[in-house]
């Protein structure tokens, strides 16, 4: 049976896909993705993301400022997103990656959640859905996205909560990113998650190079894979695949008004 699949966040502007896009965007076509969502990290990349979207057919854009190089965003990098929405590229499809990070040792967690605000306000003002990143943040996230109530709602992407978070996601109106964690078979709790969750919350992503899937560990993540990812889901739910394959892509399309 061919299933479509989109990858909904795919680090496409980096190695190993930089200088050979045709041929990844082949190998992403042969195992039935159809489309790629390329998600910038900082304003520096805007320009990057946006020539990669124009280019090639498959791909997708979305622009923000990623909570991971916080130190790097400055007050002229909000206004230059802004200047680049104001633009409305045909091909931006979302404000991402933005989000909350506690991972790092000095993560400046009130300039992180400064930035936030300011990309949700930016999303909502240009009727873009967002792409959301949360380490160790969920319960933070939550009241950030409560507070700025946006119509077009979004994705939390690699999540890794618990079920209860997941449905405070779901219920504030967003979609959980479904990636190469539940590949792993200690990975019990997002598993678990991901196979209680109701199918019209899910999205498919590799969040590729990164979050390799298990047994490909120490290699670079694909786009590809979402096929994989795909083949796992399967095995956790108990609807017929299908029916899965068919709310997945029913999801993303109608959240980034593909």
């Amino acid at each position: 049976m061919n299933f479509r699949f989109i990858d909904t966040h795919c680090h496409f502007d980096f190695p190993p896909f930089t200088g050979d896009e045709p041929a990844s965007l082949q190998r992403a076509a042969d195992a039935s993705v159809e489309k790629i969502i390329v998600p910038a990290t900082e304003a520096s990349n805007f320009p990057r993301v946006l020539a990669l979207a124009e280019r090639y057919p498959t791909l997708y854009g979305a622009l923000g400022l990623h909570p991971i190089v916080i130190e790097r965003h400055t007050q002229n990098c909000l206004e230059r997103l802004q200047e680049a929405l104001e633009a409305r590229p045909e091909k931006v499809v979302a404000v991402g990656e933005i989000g909350l990070d506690l991972y790092r040792e000095d993560p400046q967690f009130a300039k992180q959640e400064e930035f936030l605000d300011a990309q949700l306000k930016l999303a909502k003002r240009y009727d873009l859905p967002v792409l959301l990143h949360s380490r160790r943040t969920h319960d933070k996230l939550a009241m950030h996205l409560k507070r700025q109530d946006l119509p077009r709602t979004g994705v939390v992407h690699g999540f890794s909560g618990s079920l209860q978070q997941a449905e405070r996601f779901v219920q504030l109106g967003y979609k959980i990113g479904v990636g190469g964690t539940i590949t792993y078979p200690r990975a019990s709790k997002t598993r678990e998650v991901m196979a209680q969750l109701p199918l019209s919350a899910l999205l498919l992503e590799t969040d590729a190079p990164d979050m390799p899937l298990n047994g490909f560990q120490g290699q670079p993540n694909r786009p590809e894979q979402a096929a994989r990812v795909f083949d796992v889901l399967c095995e956790l739910r108990a609807e017929p695949s299908d029916v899965i394959a068919d709310a997945l892509y029913r999801n993303t399309v109608s959240l980034f008004d593909f």
